[in-house]
């Protein structure tokens, strides 16, 4: 039997975003929502993860508007002094506790282990169907899910008498091999490949198969702590201004202790910048054996067949890890508020939550689309150094744009998913000096900026 669904707005997919756009509409408004998703709960790919996954950000910055998610220091480790970075099933209790906090408002359903057919939400399990009213606002939040190993086919072909496995599934093996071939570029690789180094497997028995090196941002300084983190944006500006190009830019970031890179004798093509610890640099320089012949197309018993036509000669017995799904898509940018779909998109540079969150708000508190897509312009996520420059342009002038008003800045900085925050309350000559640097260098760091990506 169908029902109705008495709501104003479905939000399909309960991942990051989803949940964050969500948590801040119905804060801020008296708005009836249903989310719904394909999983069996709240949490997008999270639920499906490799289980030695942690934030690579400080969990501070991830999560909902309403909730904190971490927000402690960590006491010992290699991150001693560095905000905590949640695991895995961290991340998912703090989901289901988001979802349970939804529901008790009486003005949230979460219909998980559905799918949604035009104007009907249907059950996977039951078969159960929903209509949706013509009135309800439909909420894309699923435009940028990101694809993960577990849920995707690895981008190589295997032959029988060779053996490959997911990322998750390196955790289950039951006998060591004498080698590891690592696939992939991105954090799940890298990933990979801290913890295979942290089990005691030696950095000679790993054969990492790098298509791109990558540029990673030094997690030291990504921190919920305002005169840290405004130090990157000012630091960045800064160097644009003086740099010929987006390849110098980048050294010059590196030389400022910003950006890190493995290997100091090739110049990254990649810029997803994912933050990285410094410790984890030292292990993943300690392994030699890198490929970088393009991408891996073929597996046998013993060789790997590459792009370039090459063949690489790997132990008999070697395990492929494939960590090479698209985690961080890359669509077209499309206005956010349209006449039949909100599409949720990254609005400032990176942080999706943030981003997400400060659109629920917008869409709460303001009426016109006009003027919602005017505040909430999208930006994308990084890829190659020329998208990585146009993320933070955009990003920046969609930060200007919001943080003019009023209102919206003072919920900004109460909200710890926003990595710019500054507290009510907080100063010191530190912050003072910082803003001062960021005031002075904004501008012409846009214009470098902007005329860099076009060059390259």
């Amino acid at each position: 039997m169908s029902r109705t669904l008495d709501v104003d707005h479905l939000v399909v997919g309960a991942g990051a975003m989803g949940m964050a756009f969500t948590d801040a509409l119905v804060d801020h408004s008296d708005a009836r929502v249903a989310v719904v998703d394909r999983r069996h709960g709240a949490g997008g790919h999270w639920l499906e993860d490799y289980p030695f996954v942690r934030l690579h950000q400080a969990s501070t910055f991830y999560g909902v508007a309403s909730t904190v998610l971490g927000g402690r220091i960590q006491e010992q480790g290699p991150e001693a002094g560095l905000h905590v970075r949640a695991s895995q099933p961290e991340i998912v209790d703090y989901y289901a506790r988001a979802v349970e906090r939804l529901r008790a408002t009486g003005r949230v359903e979460v219909l998980t282990g559905c799918e949604v057919v035009g104007r009907t939400v249907v059950s996977r399990i039951s078969g159960r169907t929903w209509e949706v009213p013509e009135s309800c606002r439909v909420v894309d939040a699923h435009y940028l899910s990101p694809s993960i190993p577990a849920e995707s086919s690895a981008p190589f072909s295997v032959a029988d008498d060779a053996r490959a496995v997911t990322v998750n599934d390196v955790v289950r093996l039951e006998e060591a091999p004498s080698q590891y071939v690592v696939v992939g570029s991105g954090k799940t690789a890298t990933d990979a490949c801290v913890w295979l180094l942290g089990q005691g497997v030696d950095p000679d028995a790993i054969c990492w198969v790098r298509p791109r090196d990558p540029w990673m941002l030094n997690r030291a300084l990504i921190q919920p702590d305002p005169a840290i983190y405004l130090g990157v944006p000012a630091t960045t500006f800064e160097e644009a201004a003086t740099s010929s190009s987006l390849d110098e830019l980048f050294l010059r970031l590196e030389d400022a202790g910003v950006m890190l890179r493995i290997d100091r004798s090739v110049t990254p093509t990649m810029a997803k910048a994912p933050t990285l610890g410094e410790w984890e640099l030292e292990l993943l320089r300690s392994i030699g054996n890198v490929v970088r012949r393009g991408h891996l197309r073929h597996v046998e018993r013993g060789r790997l067949e590459m792009e370039d036509g090459t063949t690489v000669r790997v132990a008999d017995d070697a395990v492929v890890v494939h960590c090479a799904a698209d985690g961080l898509k890359n669509p077209p940018l499309v206005p956010v508020w349209q006449p039949d779909v909100i599409t949720v998109q990254p609005v400032r540079a990176g942080f999706p939550c943030f981003g997400a969150a400060v659109t629920g708000y917008v869409e709460a508190t303001r009426r016109d689309d006009d003027e919602k897509n005017r505040l909430c312009s999208p930006s994308r996520f990084g890829n190659s150094l020329a998208q990585w420059a146009d993320m933070n342009v955009r990003g920046t002038r969609a930060s200007m744009a919001l943080g003019a008003e009023p209102d919206i800045a003072e919920w900004a900085n109460t909200v710890a998913v926003n990595p710019a925050r500054i507290p009510p309350g907080h100063a010191s000559e530190e912050l003072d000096r910082v803003r001062e640097r960021l005031a002075a260098a904004t501008a012409p760091g846009l214009e470098a900026l902007t005329r860099l990506m076009a060059t390259g």
